[in-house]
């Protein structure tokens, strides 16, 4: 049922036979973060890729697994998630963006699809990123913006605004972000490119400041983490300069907090063939 929790590790369907050939299909998927566990398949919590898988197999009990671009942590959001499964069944597309979409939540959409090769890897055919954060310049609370945007109104003055453009400018480049990373993330390889990173006010509502962060892979919480050290310059807790001493010291010690998730979704994620591709809609 839409909303329920379901285990992505349940098995469902008969075994499938090594023979049979299989027809890959590719979603963009949109989700509002918030009530999930992220977006990777956990036993007993409720994820984005386990709502999908289930919905999925609505429509056809084979599909093993989903491969999703990127890990979104709980409670950050995307607006272009890209989604790979394998189906025995060949169904138009519009049998995904239609009869598995009546069985999602509502926190959850499939946006358009389309076809690509069996065992089609997001990830693999990935050109870059780009995550957006959403900071709130308000003394109140806004019901409209809450589990949305990060509000921190201190930050978000025009000198905020200039003292985070300023610090931005030394996260450009090829990078290692060990200092920008959970202590989760236990990778070798902390180098990391990033491209453009950008700190606006919004055009639509003057409370709003956005930070953009576009790059070619990120590390277990780094885009929080880059936006709480710019908030914590901007704010005074901590001295201009932190983002490069951070950087050069490779010290967790030496960046901002991590940013809440809330402020944070998966704005735009750029593949090889994306023009060629024969989307459901122009998404």
């Amino acid at each position: 049922m839409p909303g329920s929790a379901r285990d992505p590790s349940a098995a469902s369907g008969s075994a499938r036979d090594p023979s049979e050939r299989r027809h890959g299909v590719l979603l963009r998927v949109a989700y509002d973060g918030r009530g999930f566990h992220g977006f990777a398949p956990q036993p007993n919590q409720r994820t984005v890729a386990g709502e999908l898988l289930g919905a999925l197999r609505s429509i056809d009990p084979t599909i093993v697994e989903v491969r999703g671009a990127s890990r979104t942590d709980a409670g950050v959001h995307a607006r272009d998630q890209r989604v790979a499964f394998d189906a025995i069944k060949e169904f138009p597309v519009t049998a995904w963006t239609g009869g598995a979409q009546r069985e999602l939540p509502e926190a959850i959409s499939i946006r358009a699809a389309a076809p690509v090769p069996e065992r089609f890897s997001p990830r693999a055919n990935a050109i870059a990123k780009t995550y957006r954060y959403l900071l709130l310049g308000d003394e109140q609370r806004d019901p409209f913006l809450d589990g949305r945007s990060w509000r921190v109104p201190e930050a978000c003055t025009p000198a905020g605004v200039r003292r985070m453009l300023d610090e931005a400018s030394a996260i450009v480049g090829t990078r290692d972000f060990a200092a920008f990373r959970g202590a989760a993330d236990q990778r070798e390889n902390t180098v990391r490119t990033i491209h453009r990173v950008t700190v606006e006010r919004s055009a639509e509502d003057a409370r709003l400041v956005r930070v953009d962060v576009r790059g070619d892979g990120f590390l277990y919480n780094m885009v929080r983490i880059v936006v709480g050290t710019l908030v914590d310059v901007a704010r005074g807790r901590l001295a201009p300069g932190a983002v490069a001493r951070a950087l050069a010291s490779h010290d967790r010690r030496d960046a901002g907090i991590t940013a809440p998730p809330d402020g944070l979704a998966l704005q735009q994620f750029e593949m090889q063939g994306d023009d060629e591709r024969g989307w459901t809609d122009p998404c």
